[in-house]
């Protein structure tokens, strides 16, 4: 059945922001289109961003789904005509110029959330003379050689950005966290320090009471979701968490259902979640499951609201191959932070083992495809 006539997608390409993968490959492997069909090849478990976006296109074109995919256009309004039944969206083609209206049984939002920079505010902190971004912005860790670097957050975007600046020549790396440090053994470049409480020029004031010099600052501080072109009571409001209280199944909206929402979850496993995420959401369409009731959705999203208070971490997740790998990585971080990005790993699909960069990941200076 052709569903092009029945619901619209939005797709966003920021996933990938830093320059390596964080996880082993074999963990982001999709089930259909395994990493060895793309390339032809073994190749390491840790890859460049370039390697990755390159296998997530090349899956879309072995589909052939662009032909399904409306390019060049901009959304700007969703809203759901309740008389009709449908919603109504309306769009702008950035090539024609022109404005375009449509109706739709059912709209899916797969935009992402980190695309909107969340962004603190700390006392001083718009009179410090050196450079602020935010991870979001983060292209080329070779602009900070030489330089004394705060990295704010707790986080893997924290993690990886702490590491690349350290890998291209930072001359300090101080890492800012709200709540417990990595614990990691960083070398001597890298120290972790409690939340900063306050900016002074370029010194920099932390909880502990102490103080560093600081050339410029990254802030690592999450994202916002955020859909402007969706009317207000459509529009998911949640933290960055395991599963969002207003969505069943944690994908379709609880107050309007024919509204789903897709990767809204703080990743575990992204790719193959995405996947898991939408032939569910296309069996409901095809209407091979039945959604439940409003109060029995309403049961479910509580029962899993509370299981996910019970999880005490990371060790908790438990999916057979991928979670063991996951949870594999973790240790090797734990043995050497410089090198968990060489260790190896098979593919739970195809038993194809992985094989070692030429490179160590620490003196492998080229982001470019292996």
């Amino acid at each position: 059945m052709n569903l092009a006539n029945q619901c619209i997608e939005f797709m966003h390409s920021s996933m990938y922001r830093h320059l390596w993968s964080n996880a082993p490959k074999e963990c982001l492997e999709y089930g259909d289109y395994s990493f060895y069909q793309h390339f032809q090849r073994s190749i390491p478990s840790f890859l460049p961003r370039e390697m990755i976006r390159d296998y997530i296109v090349g899956r879309a074109c072995a589909s052939d789904v662009q032909k399904y995919v409306c390019f060049n256009s901009v959304v700007r309004h969703v809203e759901f005509v309740a008389d009709q039944k449908h919603f109504t969206l309306r769009f702008h083609n950035l090539v024609t110029g022109k404005n375009k209206s449509e109706n739709f049984d059912y709209v899916i939002v797969a935009v992402g959330h980190f695309s909107v920079p969340n962004v603190p505010s700390f006392d001083g902190i718009d009179s410090f003379p050196g450079r602020i971004l935010h991870s979001h912005d983060f292209r080329d860790a070779r602009q900070f050689t030489n330089q004394n670097i705060l990295v704010v957050g707790g986080a893997l975007s924290a993690e990886d950005i702490a590491l690349q600046t350290y890998k291209f020549g930072a001359k300090s790396i101080t890492i800012s966290y709200r709540t417990k440090p990595f614990g990691y053994g960083w070398p001597p470049e890298i120290e972790e320090l409690p939340l900063l409480t306050h900016i002074d020029g370029r010194t920099v004031h932390f909880k502990d009471g102490s103080k560093r010099t600081i050339d410029s600052i990254i802030l690592c501080t999450g994202y916002k979701h955020h859909f402007p072109f969706l009317t207000e009571d459509l529009q998911l409001h949640t933290e960055n968490c395991l599963y969002p209280d207003q969505l069943f199944k944690g994908i379709f909206l609880q107050r309007q259902p024919r509204l789903a929402y897709l990767g809204m979850q703080k990743f575990y496993y992204s790719l193959p979640f995405f996947d898991a995420q939408a032939w569910y959401l296309r069996d409901v369409i095809l209407g091979r499951i039945s959604l439940p009731e409003e109060e029995d959705r309403a049961s479910d999203i509580r029962l899993w609201r509370e299981r996910g208070k019970q999880l005490s971490g990371p060790s908790e997740v438990d999916l057979l191959a991928a979670a063991a790998m996951f949870k594999l990585g973790r240790v090797h971080k734990q043995e050497n932070i410089l090198e968990f990005r060489d260790k190896l790993f098979t593919s739970p699909f195809t038993g194809t083992p992985s094989v070692a960069n030429p490179i160590c990941w620490i003196d492998a200076k080229d982001d470019r495809i292996l």
